[in-house]
């Protein structure tokens, strides 16, 4: 439906419509910076994916084979964590309570499944291959996650990525917090937090 290309680590995007990519801009763009985006409707939500592609510049062809690096799904309006399931069929979390799953003011992040030596292709962290890289999803919230994470979370943004377990551990340790996996049974099963009192208006009193 459009191709949109990334500006560096930033996200400010351009918009092109396929014909107008096919026609001039994709000779300007390089294949890793380009996105293919698509947008859909499911029970009332804008459900938007772009995919970021990185090319395989060693296979010695004019037009390179291109491959996953990361998936984008965006929702309008933002919907409740527990939402994403049915929203996003291809985001299939893991309901291991074990499952590796941090936390910050703006995020969740959760682990799936066991490292694998192919995900070396499309890391470009330096010292990658000393390294195990893992299937991860990032959830996003622009508005900030609540000090107490539960399923009715709005969640604005998902990210499919490859992500170190051990970085996190050792070098993003101060900026992720370890917490439950919010797609496990035991998560969902806990009592919602109790809702803080409400505090009363002062009444003046005055003298007979």
């Amino acid at each position: 439906m459009a191709v949109r290309s990334r500006k560096a680590a930033l996200r400010v995007f351009s918009y092109y419509t396929f014909p107008d990519w096919e026609k001039y801009f994709k000779s300007l763009v390089s294949p890793g910076n380009g996105e293919d985006v698509y947008t859909y409707v499911r029970n009332g939500i804008q459900v938007r994916y772009s995919f970021a592609y990185i090319p395989d510049l060693n296979e010695g062809k004019t037009i390179p084979t291109l491959y996953v690096q990361r998936c984008e799904v965006e929702f309008s309006p933002s919907v409740p964590l527990k939402s994403i399931p049915s929203l996003v069929p291809e985001f299939i979390p893991p309901t291991e309570q074990s499952a590796p799953t941090f936390r910050s003011n703006l995020w969740v992040l959760i682990f799936k499944g066991e490292p694998s030596r192919e995900a070396d292709f499309i890391v470009k962290e330096q010292g990658k291959r000393n390294l195990a890289w893992s299937l991860a999803y990032q959830l996003f919230a622009i508005n900030g996650i609540p000090s107490v994470l539960s399923i009715d979370t709005p969640i604005d943004r998902l990210e499919i990525t490859t992500q170190s377990l051990q970085i996190v551990r050792t070098q993003q340790r101060l900026t992720h917090e370890s917490t439950l996996n919010p797609y496990s049974p035991e998560f969902q099963e806990r009592l919602s937090p109790p809702s803080p009192p409400i505090k009363s208006v002062p009444q003046p009193h005055y003298d007979d």
